[in-house]
């Protein structure tokens, strides 16, 4: 899988996600504080790796800022992208059953290598629920971003 992470400083576990899909095979795009010719505050390199997810030049999306929270704020802009805020593995699980995120947000502060694990574990083995009442909301999602 192709997936495309993004950066604004390289503290915390920003550096460790990138070795650790790597080390899980997947191909790895790197945006702002990861890739050195770019702009690293968290807007551009977060819309940057969402853009790569909408455009079809990655399955899936990483943005990291401190909290998380602006990373997850600049990636949902993008049409298209479901990015979701994960400190946890239960969160990671329910965001790609219930909501078929597209895009992980972490924080730099608060994810140890540990849960880094966990988070990706969850997030890669869970699969958009089938569901009717999961699909409706998914597919509502799209008629609010259309304007509907």
């Amino acid at each position: 899988m192709r997936i495309s992470v993004s950066a604004d400083e390289l503290v915390g576990v920003a550096e460790a996600v990138v070795r650790e899909l790597r080390e899980r095979g997947h191909d790895v795009i790197t945006h702002g504080a990861l890739s050195p010719d770019e702009r690293d505050d968290w807007a551009w390199a977060s819309e940057a790796a969402a853009r790569d997810v909408a455009e079809g030049r990655a399955d899936q999306g990483v943005v990291c800022c401190w909290t998380g929270t602006g990373a997850s704020i600049a990636a949902n802009k993008v049409p298209g992208i479901r990015a979701a805020l994960c400190g946890d593995a239960a969160t990671a699980e329910g965001a790609r059953r219930w909501n078929d995120a597209n895009v992980l947000a972490l924080s730099l502060r608060t994810t140890s290598e540990a849960e880094l694990h966990e988070i990706l574990d969850a997030w890669f083995e869970a699969g958009p629920s089938t569901e009717a009442d999961d699909q409706a909301n998914i597919e509502h999602l799209g008629e609010i971003e259309a304007g509907g």
